[in-house]
């Protein structure tokens, strides 16, 4: 599977510390592996997928989109704003 990053994804994972991009890569080999893991949203947001993985008691999420054989990273963050950007 072809996995795509948007330059918000890029722009959140950069400023990670190296403990929080490995919790961010398995959650991303989750995914890629079981594409519908995420939860599937609606309204505004249909289409994108929200899969939420945890890392030393921090909630993190991750929005994507998948085709057969592409997976597009969108942004990744915490809960709070989370939304909100997305919508951008």
């Amino acid at each position: 599977m072809q996995v795509l990053q948007q330059n918000s994804f890029k722009r959140a994972y950069k400023k990670l510390h190296p403990q929080q991009k490995q919790a961010v890569n398995v959650a991303v080999l989750a995914v890629c592996d079981d594409p519908t893991l995420g939860e599937q949203k609606k309204g505004d947001l249909a289409g994108i997928y929200v899969y939420k993985f945890s890392h030393n008691t921090q909630l993190y999420l991750l929005a994507y989109t998948f085709y057969p054989a592409t997976l597009t990273l969108i942004l990744l963050g915490t809960h709070e704003n989370f939304y909100r950007e997305l919508k951008r």
